[in-house]
């Protein structure tokens, strides 16, 4: 087998068993510069990307665990894929069409109930069907699901598929594709959080990040958005120019305590739809620096701010703030807020979004 076919490879690992017996695998594929990226078909959860440093020295820089055991028992959504809808819906209730549709309130912020990342048992822990793909450019896998019509409270047989594609130019490409047989709010994202200096290495106060957005989406004390999009100048939300992710995060400011931290959407500048750059990020003393492209109107930036006491892999503790999450996505609670972009794919209609992260060093 010449190098490049070498390269190619997706290679398979068992990685444990659900309680319903299925199998999980993961599956690592890599690129020409050495960079890898290993997910599994467990919640589509995306467990290792490891890149170089400046003295091109490879560490993994998102955080999760070494068992599926861990994942199952407790886990702040490291890595997954979340859908049917990412992000908040107010009281768990929306009406579409006239008709009320009542999903799980799984989620409490400010003692508040409402309905987080598609629910109970939503797509970051479903079994996902996993095949290789490789092509000339790029490798990586096809991950497929059929979201059955009711599942979580909503309408509609939605059929999924996401792709991770890993380029020679080191970028991970995440495709999201649907369709459905009925009317259905839509709003799938990915919840990987990242520490540039590499997983369980301290916090990501130090990280410098620029968010292109002149705008953001202000929540009320439940985290819900308030309607409203209003400016970030002036504000601790302002990331046009870089500055370190710790700079203003204790500043007294009534959206930061809502959230205990940045938890917020932000209005991203440029046209919905056609891929843009959302975020730059860069760690000074790894000299690793990433890129977050999107079709989408919105990025959800959260600091892990409730991340609590984990031990994750390779034994090494996460806490408070030992990663950060760019959740490129339509804005919360969508289907109760007439004047944001819609979430509602009809039949007919495909669902198709893009989020590249380009990763480097300087």
């Amino acid at each position: 087998m010449d190098k490049m076919a070498k390269e190619r490879e997706v290679t398979i690992a068992p990685f444990g068993v659900l309680p319903d017996g299925k199998e999980v695998f993961q599956y690592t594929f890599g690129n020409k510069n050495g960079l890898k990226v290993t997910a599994i078909n467990y919640g589509g959860i995306i467990t290792k990307v490891f890149l170089p440093d400046k003295n091109g020295e490879f560490s993994d820089i998102v955080l999760g665990y070494d068992n599926l055991e861990d994942y199952l028992a407790d886990s702040p959504f490291f890595g997954a894929l979340i859908g049917r809808f990412g992000n908040r819906i107010a009281n768990g209730r929306f009406v579409l069409d006239g008709k009320e549709y009542k999903l799980a309130l799984n989620d409490q912020p400010g003692g508040i109930s409402c309905h987080l990342h598609g629910g109970n048992k939503g797509f970051d822990k479903v079994f996902w069907d996993i095949e290789p793909v490789i092509q000339n450019d790029a490798v990586g896998l096809k991950l497929s699901y059929l979201s059955k019509d009711g599942e979580e409270g909503y309408p509609g047989n939605l059929d999924v598929s996401v792709y991770y594609y890993l380029t020679d130019d080191n970028v991970l490409r995440v495709e999201y594709y649907a369709e459905t047989d009925k009317a259905t709010p839509v709003n799938l994202t990915q919840h990987t959080y990242f520490n540039l200096k590499g997983a369980g290495e301290g916090d990501i106060l130090d990280h410098e990040l620029c968010i292109k957005a002149e705008k953001y989406t202000p929540v009320n004390e439940g985290l819900i958005p308030t309607g409203k999009l209003e400016s970030v100048e002036g504000t601790p939300f302002d990331f046009r120019s870089p500055k370190k992710i710790g700079r203003d995060i204790n500043v007294e400011n009534q959206q930061l305590g809502y959230g205990n931290g940045y938890d917020h959407n932000y209005v991203l500048d440029g046209k919905a739809g056609e891929l843009r750059q959302a975020v730059v990020a860069h760690e000074e003393e790894s000299g690793r620096a990433m890129e977050v492209w999107t079709t989408e109107p919105g990025m959800q930036f959260y600091s892990g701010n409730s991340i609590g006491e984990h031990t994750g892999k390779d034994g090494k503790s996460y806490g408070k703030h030992s990663g950060f999450c760019l959740e490129t996505q339509h804005y919360p609670d969508s289907p109760n807020q007439e004047h944001f972009p819609s979430t509602i794919l009809r039949p007919g209609e495909k669902y198709e979004s893009i989020t590249e992260f380009r990763f480097y060093v300087k």
